[in-house]
């Protein structure tokens, strides 16, 4: 799910080269993504978080507050803590910025239909991080 026709196009690519992988849909908006979930059921969905009218944050709420819903995992290309806490407390389960290797990319899909989190690397090293700042404990492990 993203805003531009290229990005989405790019993603098809990558996903369809897998026989394992079938791309069910496409959004250019939150609330589309939203509605494509309804009526397609995906395994997993990618989302970008910034998008136009309903946001990836607010589409991905939305779509964990519905019976069995799909793995979400935000794709973009803004890789700030602000955008991963708040794409991990919407129920996004994982990050990916959009500098991915394509097999990288694939394999971390097929991961996350399994029921596992998905972090590019640097998001993880930086979410680590911060965890560990914000627990006061820690020093004294």
């Amino acid at each position: 799910m993203d805003d531009d026709p290229m990005v989405r196009q790019h993603l098809r690519t990558i996903l369809s080269s897998s026989a394992e992988v079938e791309v069910v849909g496409e959004a250019r908006d939150g609330a589309e993504a939203v509605e494509n979930v309804l009526r397609n059921r995906p395994d997993v969905v990618l989302m970008d978080i910034r998008m136009p009218g309903v946001d990836g944050i607010t589409a991905t709420e939305e779509i964990n507050r519905l019976a069995a819903p799909p793995a979400v995992i935000a794709l973009t290309t803004f890789d700030s803590d602000s955008h991963v806490l708040s794409a991990l407390e919407a129920g996004a389960g994982g990050f990916l910025v959009k500098t991915t290797p394509a097999e990288d990319l694939l394999n971390l899909v097929k991961v996350a239909a399994d029921g596992h989190v998905v972090m590019s690397p640097l998001v993880a090293r930086r979410l680590v991080a911060h965890s560990t700042r914000a627990d006061p404990d820690h020093a004294a492990r």
